[in-house]
């Protein structure tokens, strides 16, 4: 499913319409009644209903929707905000089919009072007030009947993005606060960045008839990845296979002062299949983390103060893919243990620690051959890219995209909707997880997931966004199932895996 942006959209409605001939009329009508059809099934018909419509499409919209609840026999009204005469386009079309079909509005303008006592009246109101066309602060009457909206306690929807809210994201000053939002055809970047997706509430996405060819002629490769994605590309494994077959991991991590984070790793890849693991720590906590993780075999290096020296000799090993980072420590040894290890050409996912030193070793980032990761948070992000994290949260699709095409790596950029992008520059967004995952270990558990797909799928980027949505649909079944979003640990999230990739195979 395409993610896309305001200017994207405007250029897949234009080429429906000038291209292929759709006109814009139909397409406001087909809006409106998938719309309607997905309200119908939430909306009681007891319910008291307001659609507030403004002069665009988006009101366009709201005006079908409100004609097809009036024709079956719903108490709705409608509320005009711009002057009839300012109604243009196919919305124009909308209001006059409405008034054809024996339906009244009310008008806003002059009634300012009136609707300000009827607002708190009604039990749901349908925003279609502003939709995707909104640039900068929301002027008046716009920002005082949202105030309004907010206030009320009536159970709001959201016609395509909750007004007042930017299709791109970006700041928020005034914007409706609504408990659904029903996007038209694709999501928009707002709903998946923050501030403006906690304006959205749930989200529901209606397929409105625009033919596939237009939106793949006019939007960026940018997808949300979903559970159907996950069970057509979640390898299957073969009855003749054996541990080899599913590779050889190096998790390379810890330090004096953090021997959990590698334990995390390295479990968390266990669970996700991988076949073969060696956990290279530092000798000093060798006897500390050995007896933690029975199944896996150890490779103590040289240690200085605690953590690694930077030596390690990688020549007896028998690898397919590396990790690297989960807590090493921003030492002189993890700076030198990265640059050996990026020099070694298989698979690598670049973690935590050895992020920190990003610039020190970038170029060699560039040289490489084998699938490079990177798994920054908007932090790590942030000094990558020397700028500030609100810089990096403001433009998350963009600077993602940037560093991946940059350094032909796969980034990783976490938090909630972590994107995945890949060295072409294409971007799949995780919409699974909740803020259970807002605890230390979590990302070590991700980066050892990881790498551990990495080894067992044909696709880079589909073993990294399938583990991404594992991750957290795992967070997902734990606070489902009695936990709380408190209180959910990392070494539950390893104990949920095996849940997740159970419920996986038995829709393959």
């Amino acid at each position: 499913m395409y993610l896309v942006t305001a200017e994207e959209m405007y250029e897949i409605d234009r080429c429906t319409t000038e291209q292929i001939g759709i006109s814009a009329d139909s397409l406001m009508e087909n809006a409106g009644q998938a719309l309607f059809h997905v309200l119908q099934k939430r909306i009681p018909r007891s319910a008291r209903v307001a659609v507030l419509a403004g002069k665009g499409n988006n009101g366009g919209d709201g005006l079908v929707i409100a004609r097809m609840f009036k024709s079956y026999g719903y108490d709705v009204d409608v509320w005009l905000v711009p002057p009839k005469e300012k109604v243009k386009g196919a919305a124009k079309t909308a209001l006059e089919v409405y008034e054809r079909s024996g339906y009244d509005w009310k008008p806003y303008a002059g009634n300012e009072q009136v609707f300000a006592s009827h607002i708190l009246q009604y039990d749901v109101i349908i925003d279609a007030l502003l939709g995707i066309g909104i640039k900068g602060e929301v002027r008046s009457p716009y920002k005082e009947i949202i105030q309004l909206v907010n206030r009320s306690r009536a159970f709001v929807y959201a016609i395509d993005l909750p007004s007042g809210t930017a299709a791109d994201g970006g700041e928020v000053e005034t914007a409706v606060c609504a408990d659904v939002t029903i996007t038209i055809q694709c999501p928009k970047l707002g709903a998946y960045t923050f501030p403006a997706a906690d304006f959205y509430g749930e989200l529901l996405i209606v397929d409105i008839g625009i033919p596939p060819l237009a939106v793949k002629r006019n939007a960026a490769s940018r997808f949300v990845w979903k559970e159907d994605d996950v069970v057509r590309t979640l390898p299957k494994r073969k009855r003749s296979s054996h541990k080899g077959t599913y590779g050889k991991l190096l998790v390379i991590g810890g330090s004096r002062k953090m021997t959990g984070a590698v334990t995390f790793t390295a479990k968390a890849a266990l669970r996700s299949g991988a076949g073969l693991l060696t956990m290279a720590v530092p000798d000093d906590i060798y006897s500390v983390v050995a007896n933690r993780i029975p199944e896996a075999m150890y490779y103590p290096c040289p240690a200085r103060d605690g953590a690694f020296s930077g030596a390690i000799d990688l020549s007896a090993l028998d690898i397919d893919a590396i990790a690297i980072g989960p807590g090493m420590g921003r030492t002189d040894g993890t700076r030198q243990l990265v640059r050996t290890i990026l020099q070694h050409p298989v698979p690598l996912v670049i973690d935590a620690d050895a992020l920190f030193f990003w610039d020190e070793y970038d170029a060699l980032i560039g040289e490489r051959k084998a699938a490079t990761v990177v798994t920054p948070h908007s932090g790590e992000m942030a000094r990558m890219l020397h700028m500030s994290v609100r810089d990096v949260e403001q433009d998350r699709f963009g600077l993602a995209k940037k560093l991946a095409t940059a350094y032909g790596i796969y980034v990783v950029l976490k938090g909630p909707y972590t994107i995945v992008t890949a060295p072409d520059g294409s971007q799949y967004v995780n919409t699974t997880g909740n803020p259970a995952l807002a605890k230390g270990g979590s990302g070590d558990v991700l980066t050892g997931m990881i790498t551990a797909f990495l080894m067992q799928h044909d696709s880079a980027q589909a073993a990294i966004s399938n583990a991404v949505w594992v991750h957290g649909k795992a967070a997902d079944w734990l606070v489902s199932r009695g936990h709380s979003q408190w209180d959910v640990l990392a070494s539950d999230m390893i104990e949920a895996i095996p849940a997740v990739l159970s419920f996986v195979q038995e829709k393959q």
